[in-house]
């Protein structure tokens, strides 16, 4: 397999474990999945998820921020639902559970990257002025996680549902694609004095 998913930092892990074991916790998400699954209720595939603040036209680099840990929750042979975790000033903790569209997309991009030939560290990458989220392939697999440049050549898989214009599942170089989404943003305003 040429992913190479980073271990996930313990604390993360054992607040999404946690969270898990906890009634109240399940019981009250919003994920009727999760409530509703049978049998035991398993955490995997822990992927960092960065934030792209803002996107920026021009040959400066893009910066991601890592803003927390996201689980997909298997129960038995399937993905029902996610955990994510976020860093606060006691450490890595639960944030939340949530399903929909994503879990079967970050699993249909996984299974893609797998298949491809070159070695790649896994990550999510939210682009919250698209409202997008991609599958980042990062190529230095062996990059700490909070690493948050990505390369020029980097695959970027943008996940269903895309924005408009932006096929998803269509693995996209960084370089290729930012220009892309750059013009997707509406520019600012303008204000003339009188």
């Amino acid at each position: 397999m040429p992913l190479h998913v980073p271990p996930a930092p313990a604390p993360a892990l054992r607040s999404v474990l946690a969270a898990l074991g906890s009634p109240t916790a399940v019981r009250e998400a919003r994920t009727p999945a999760l409530r509703s699954a049978p049998g035991p209720l398993t955490p995997e595939l822990p992927l960092p998820v960065h934030v792209l603040d803002r996107i920026v036209p021009g040959s400066r680099p893009p910066r991601t921020r890592l803003t927390g840990w996201r689980f997909l929750i298997r129960s038995g042979d399937r993905a029902v639902a996610a955990a994510e975790t976020t860093l606060t000033a006691d450490g890595w903790t639960f944030s939340h559970f949530f399903e929909g569209p994503y879990i079967a997309s970050t699993e249909h991009a996984l299974r893609q990257a797998e298949a491809m030939k070159t070695h790649y560290q896994p990550r999510l990458l939210s682009i919250p002025e698209l409202y997008m989220l991609a599958l980042w392939l990062h190529g230095d697999h062996q990059a700490g996680p909070a690493d948050s440049t990505p390369a020029a050549t980097d695959l970027l898989v943008p996940l269903a549902p895309a924005p408009p214009g932006i096929a998803a599942h269509r693995p996209r170089r960084v370089a290729d694609l930012l220009p892309v989404l750059t013009l997707r943003l509406t520019p600012p305003l303008l204000t003339t004095r009188v």
